[in-house]
């Protein structure tokens, strides 16, 4: 058990600074803190200079200042200053968040270094689902259907062709050690093959310090499908469904809906079962993601396993009636999953949930990222809507160095169509001033192939 009362450090997840900017701390860490204030745990903040008036600071028990002299990203990204704090100031377990340092295997050794526990799973198995080579072999090994690809990282633009050659295009490059749609080309004919090879490889050397690629067979206009896990010490694993992911710009999420539409009960059992029976596998522990492809045919191939809490978890929660984070903490603390009350054949989907990301972008430059203080700001509320957001206030400061995420926006309703209907008029409702603002809203869903969406600015 955790000594009373607990102390819980925030620290954000890793990205190298090298990246396009991380996801802000704030909102993150604002939804664990909440989460813990209602267990009863004392929480803990961490805050670079630039970053002294944030929200999350405000909402913690106690704040204090990490990478002094260093830019933000690369403060939240000190894993030294971190353990620094959580060890002076008695913290029993950090949570990484996402994005930053949440899939780094060097800082949950850190933590386990430092008697701090790491909230999410083992040192061992984050290394393990964070390489993407070997994370494919451990689903083959599994059992679990995986895209035509390399073995390993390609040596030479040789292998490349060769594989070409073998399974024809188009292929796909991706980073061997990171995501984010970063390092990651599709190549579609022959005289592409060059060019994109070193492009690609040029992209993840810069954001991952490791310019190493595989190839994949492309799969043309998949849905993407991802399962929610949830495991314990004891070696038991749940599912809590599945999210659709396809509405995506840049090979980056956009729309996020739970349960995925119209999809076929035998594939969902056997999404869900894959992923179950690859979390056992590897002896997963907390909470993670197993996501795939599924192609025109009904075919499901594995693309990789996050092993973190989800940007999106929030749909999973509402669908679910299951507050993902209450389960990180107490499984955290050595409570079984049966002792939570999460039992897989009690878990259940009521009803559907849409999530759009209103984002501080300008439609009009291409979705640029766009910077200033909010003068106005006025937010879609009501039944049904729940927000997630940090620095959604007026006299907010919207910083170059994160991501461009404002608040996240999840309606749920009774089926699509009554969700939709409810994030038409929240996203409808909101009125920002002092940046440009652009969301994603949802038109009349004629069937389950959701593949783009409109565009609107938010009203300014």
């Amino acid at each position: 058990m955790f000594s009373a009362p607990l102390h819980f450090s925030f620290t954000l997840s890793s990205l190298p600074p090298s990246l396009p900017p991380s996801l802000p701390p704030g909102e993150i860490a604002i939804r664990v803190f909440r989460a813990c204030t209602e267990l009863g745990i004392r929480t803990v903040a961490v805050y670079s200079e630039q970053d002294r008036g944030q929200m999350h600071r405000q909402k913690a028990d106690e704040a204090y200042l990490i990478g002094k002299g260093l830019l933000p990203v690369a403060a939240y990204l000190h894993i030294p200053d971190i353990i620094r704090v959580a060890k002076e100031n008695n913290v029993d377990a950090i949570h990484p968040g996402y994005g930053f340092l949440s899939e780094r295997s060097d800082f949950a050794q850190a933590c386990a270094d430092a008697g701090v526990r790491f909230i999410g799973p083992s040192p061992e198995t984050v290394r393990k689902m964070g390489d993407k080579v070997e994370a494919r072999s451990l689903a083959i090994s599994a059992g679990v259907p995986v895209v035509p690809g390399t073995d390993g990282p390609i040596a030479s633009l040789e292998e490349a062709r060769l594989f070409a050659e073998t399974y024809g295009f188009p292929i796909i490059f991706k980073a061997a050690y990171g995501g984010g749609g970063r390092g990651m080309r599709v190549v579609k004919e022959y005289e592409e093959l060059e060019e994109n090879y070193q492009r690609a490889y040029s992209e993840a050397l810069t954001a991952f310090g490791n310019g190493a690629l595989f190839v994949e067979k492309f799969i043309e206009r998949p849905r993407h499908i991802e399962v929610q896990i949830l495991g314990d010490k004891y070696g038991n694993v749940i599912h809590l469904f599945e999210r659709d992911c396809s509405i995506q710009r840049r090979h980056q999420k956009v729309v996020e809906i739970a349960p995925a539409a119209d999809l076929d009960p035998n594939l969902r059992d056997r999404l869900t079962s894959d992923s179950v029976k690859l979390a056992k596998q590897v002896g997963y522990e907390n909470a993670g993601t197993v996501e795939f492809l599924v192609d025109k045919h009904g075919k499901h191939y594995f693309i990789e396993v996050n092993s973190r809490l989800q940007v999106e978890h929030t749909v999973t929660e509402e669908v679910t009636d299951v507050d993902l984070v209450h389960a990180q903490l107490r499984v955290c603390e050595g409570r079984s999953l049966s002792e939570l009350g999460l039992i897989q054949e009690q878990i259940r989907v009521n009803g559907c949930a849409i999530q759009c990301r209103v984002t501080t972008e300008d439609p009009a430059r291409g979705f640029q990222p766009d910077t200033g203080r909010l003068e106005v700001f006025r937010s879609g509320e009501g039944m049904g809507i729940r927000l997630d957001s940090a620095s959604a206030f007026p006299g907010a400061v919207i910083s170059p160095h994160y991501d461009s995420l404002l608040v996240k926006v999840i309606a749920s309703g009774k089926d699509m169509a009554t969700a939709a209907a409810k994030m038409h008029r929240a996203l409808s409702e909101f009125r920002v001033r002092g940046v440009k603002v652009g969301c994603r809203r949802r038109p009349t869903f004629p069937s389950s192939r959701i593949s783009s969406m409109r565009t609107r600015t938010c009203s300014s």
